[in-house]
Parts: C-alpha cells; structure tokens; sequence
C-alpha cells in the first residue's frame, strides 16, 4: 500500500479540490441536476472506468485520493454519496460482469451523467436479510417478467437505470438469484416520490415497484442464478469505496475545529489550550488517519486485482462510525454554535448516521468480520 503520491496524482488532487470549492458549495435541500452533470463534465464518473467505455482509465488508488478532494472540497455530502454509490454499486457490477454490449450500452452515458443509475436490492421484508428478497422473474418467450417492490434506494426517484436482484428460480432459494438493468421509463415500472430522511438531502431515497414489466434475456446482467456473488463482489467495492468522499468531509471538519478553536476564547486563553478540546481533536484526527489506511488498503489490494472482504466490512463499520464520531466532536467543540443549523455543523453528523444503516448496519459489518474471521 503506497503512501505517497506521483505528481500526476497530486495535481488531480489539487484540480479536483479547487473544482469542488467553486463549483459544488453550498449543501442543496434536494437533488440537484446540474451539480451532477458538473461532476459528470469533470470527468467524475468516469475516473475508474477505461477509456473504451467512456472513462479515463485511473488507478482505483489514484480514483480514491481523487474522491477525498472531492468530498473536501464540496461540503454536500449527498451529492458525493450519490457519485460514488452510483460508482461503486452500479458501474463497477457493470463493468465486471456486463456483456460487452451492456457495457457499451450504458457505462458511456453514466459516465458522462446522460443517465443516473440506482441500485436495487433492498425491500421492506429483507433489509439486512437481502437474499430473502421476494421480487421474481419469471421467465417468459425472449425474456423474464419482473413483479415486486425495492424500497429505501439511493438516487431512485431521478434514476433512469436500475440494476435489481430477482429470484428467477425460487426452488433453488437464494441461488436462483439473478440480476438485470432496467430502465426506469419502462412499462411495468412506478417509481416512488423521495422520501423524506433527517439528512443527506441532495441524494433522494425512494423505492420503485415492478408490474409485469418485461425485461428482455439480453437485459440480464451475468449468467441466470449468479445474483448472490455479483451483490457479494459489488459490496467489497461499495463497503470499501462508498465513503471515500467522506474521507475528505472528515478532513474538512477537523481543520475547521482547529481553526475555531484557535480563535474561539474563553477564561482568557484560545479554547484549543483546553485539554477536554485538544483531546477531541486529537481523537478525531486519529480516526480520520485510520479510516483513510483502511480504505487506501482496499484501493491497493483492488488495483492488484485481490478479493477484500474482510477489509472492506472493516473500512465500512470502522469509518461510518468514525464520521458520526467526528460529527459529534465537531458540534460539542463549537458548543451551542454547533448545535445551530445556521451555521451547519451539525450537518454532518445528520448525513454521518445514515452511514451506519446503509449498504450493510454496523451490526451486520460485525457479523461478517465474525464470520471471516471463523467465529
């Protein structure tokens, strides 16, 4: 695992950072389009993605550092969540297991922000139970027809793409799993109105229900019953990456709590001379150190092509919770300052609880690592 950089690698950090500051300040009270297609035009979407596909072909270590300039940069935490859960958990599945047609088809146009992607597994009776998801796809001439309802989806209500698990054998249980993309706009498709949430904004959660609607074989992503290793193969890359942007929200919010409380005076003396105020800093900045060698690791371990499990349900329990930490830190360091939505610290820690629930709870992070680790 490296721990420095080339210069080339340098200069899209610094390219990446002064984009975000001029162009993606400002937090929106809902998705907002144009900041997507900014980060699109960029070149975001399409860092990891090769060039014969729509993408500049980096380094999955040179596409992480460049998301952590990202999330420093541009204080919307969800719009950076949406990117990188559009990324990791859908064109990276696509990329890996799509049919040269599927990928010419559709990385292209993610990449480029024409179409915005979702990723659907989750339902109200199988949350952290995915595999006994009820959706079918039963088989018919020339293609399957898709019945059920996916619920609390990232980027559903303004996706045009939708990659779902449906049980396309249910005598074989969870190995007749498959999966497919499907198009939003397609008959048999109702997509939900945002559902309202404590924070994460800009990232609308929805659910989408499918009524005999049609998909054709060829929209079938990977061989039939394969459903459960592409989810559990695609989790090693959003677990490990999902929070790279955060990274630098984290880093963002501990040079913020230095600098107030350097200048923040009480009993005569800059509050950072308290040691119940250094201390919180100090832990904040440990925590930030250990998430990013966490997430730095799978990079490297991706970019030589080796299977993450195991660190990536460690990267994805240890750094959710380390942002809620931070968050918490940052607002009892600005005292009753921070406790005011005027002046936006408590923002993060809003966005930082999603991060223990999603793609995985913390408690099912632990489970996994349990069971790797032969317990």
């Amino acid at each position: 695992m490296r721990t420095d950089y080339s210069e080339k690698q340098k200069e899209l950090y610094q390219n990446t950072l002064a984009f975000a500051q001029s162009e993606l300040q400002n937090p929106s009270a809902q998705f907002n389009r144009e900041r997507w297609q900014r980060c699109a035009d960029f070149g975001v979407l399409g860092w990891f993605i090769p060039e014969q596909y729509g993408g500049t072909g980096l380094s999955i270590t040179s596409t992480i550092y460049a998301l952590e300039a990202l999330g420093y940069g541009c204080n919307d935490n969800g719009l950076t969540l949406g990117l990188n859960g559009q990324m990791w958990s859908v064109q990276e599945p696509i990329l890996q297991f799509g049919s040269e047609q599927q990928k010419q088809l559709y990385l292209p146009k993610l990449c480029s922000g024409e179409i915005i992607a979702t990723h659907a597994m989750t339902e109200k009776e199988s949350g952290s139970d995915s595999f006994k998801l009820k959706t079918t796809a039963e088989k018919v001439s020339d293609g399957y027809r898709l019945n059920g309802e996916k619920t609390y989806l990232g980027l559903a209500p303004v996706a045009d793409l939708a990659l779902v698990f449906a049980n396309s054998n249910p005598q074989a249980g969870q190995w007749g799993i498959s999966a497919f993309l499907v198009e939003t706009n397609a008959a048999g498709v109702e997509v939900s109105q945002p559902m309202e949430k404590m924070g994460l904004a800009s990232n609308p959660l929805g659910a989408i229900k499918f009524q005999d609607c049609f998909v054709e074989a060829s929209q079938r992503l990977g061989p039939e019953g394969i459903g459960v290793s592409l989810f559990t193969q695609s989790m090693d890359w959003e677990r490990g990456f999902v929070f790279a942007s955060h990274i630098g929200s984290m880093a963002r919010q501990l040079d913020q709590c230095i600098e107030y409380s350097r200048n923040r005076k009480q009993f005569e003396q800059t509050i950072s001379k308290f040691q119940s105020i250094s201390n919180r800093i100090v832990e904040m900045k440990t925590r930030l150190e250990i998430s990013r060698l966490l997430i730095n690791k799978i990079a490297a371990l991706k970019d030589n092509s080796e299977p993450a499990m195991l660190e990536a349900a460690m990267t994805k329990l240890y750094v959710s919770e380390a942002f809620v930490a931070n968050s918490m830190d940052a607002i009892r360091i600005h005292g009753a300052l921070g406790y005011l939505t005027e002046h936006e610290v408590e923002r993060d820690l809003r966005d930082a609880t999603a991060g223990v629930i999603y793609s995985g709870t913390s408690d099912i992070q632990r489970k996994i690592i349990a069971n790797l680790l032969g317990l």
